[in-house]
């Protein structure tokens, strides 16, 4: 069975996922985060296909540098703008530098 934190944050991912979709023009980026590693993906809820994804084992500094990344993979896609997709996790630390990395490469959330 699950630990109570982890599920409370799978509830509240369900919710946020009620309101937010992806698409083409607009896809979704979202985060999961294990103990050891963070996994960042850019999806298009439309088709259901995940269109890019990047995973680190590293820390803050690494999980800014890997929004850097998406960001400028979604450029070179002509993608301007983008939904996050922060899945029940709290914006702050390496949710937060991910979200922060992407902006900074020029995509608008």
């Amino acid at each position: 069975m699950a630990h109570k934190k982890e599920v409370r944050r799978i509830r509240r991912k369900k919710y946020i996922r009620k309101k937010l979709s992806g698409t083409s023009e607009r896809p979704r980026i979202f985060v999961y985060k294990s103990n050891k590693y963070l996994l960042v993906g850019v999806a298009d809820d439309v088709t259901g296909k995940v269109l890019m994804s990047k995973r680190t084992s590293k820390d803050l500094k690494r999980a800014k540098e890997i929004g850097i990344e998406i960001g400028k993979e979604l450029k070179k896609k002509k993608v301007t703008t983008a939904v996050f997709d922060r899945s029940g996790y709290v914006y702050h630390g390496r949710v937060q530098a991910v979200a922060d990395g992407v902006r900074e490469s020029g995509i608008q959330m």
